[in-house]
């Protein structure tokens, strides 16, 4: 029983390098889109008291998700072609992700969770699907979001700290590949 869970775990780190690597290879080539999920943020939700303006209010990265996200950015600089734009969500813990990995992000509310109301739901996610579908750089275009955005653009999830290389499908996202940092 042993050797079977030990085979079965050693299958799944070779799926997870494999599409890794394959995300890598994607995005050596630029003019590709990123979703990335901000680095390790303890919690499962923002604290009652929650203002988009004072990142004491907010969930923040752990030491863990710092060093995280400067692996990130290291990482980026040497198996990536450049990046050439980085958007980031208004919460502290992304922009922090944005800032430790790649030092200069843009904020643009849509890449924020998206709200309940389904009308400001759609148009939020519609600004999103504008970005990407109206990205044409030679670079990469790196968008840092929550698990919340990934979702309801792409319909799967991601890691803390995982990245999903997407392209505009079917009025949605289409994941290509995906890289994992941790």
């Amino acid at each position: 029983m042993l050797r079977i869970v030990a085979a079965i775990l050693l299958l799944l780190f070779a799926v997870e390098a494999t599409a890794t690597e394959a995300g890598w290879a994607l995005l050596r080539e630029g003019e590709h889109v990123v979703l990335l999920r901000h680095a390790n943020a303890p919690g499962a939700v923002d604290p009652t008291d929650f203002d988009i303006e004072k990142c004491s209010t907010q969930r923040n990265l752990s030491e863990r998700g710092k060093q995280q996200a400067r692996k990130i950015g290291a990482l980026f600089a040497a198996r990536a072609a450049p990046t050439e734009r980085v958007l980031t969500s208004r919460y502290c813990r992304t922009k922090e992700t944005a800032r430790l990995a790649f030092g200069d992000a843009e904020e643009f509310a849509p890449l924020d969770p998206p709200p309940a109301d389904e009308e400001a739901r759609k148009e939020q996610l519609d600004a999103v699907l504008g970005k990407v579908r109206d990205y044409s750089g030679s670079g990469n275009l790196v968008l840092v979001t929550h698990l919340e955005t990934i979702q309801a653009l792409t319909g799967q999830s991601a890691r803390e700290g995982e990245a999903l290389i997407v392209a505009p499908r079917d009025g949605g996202l289409h994941v290509l590949a995906r890289i994992i940092f941790n």
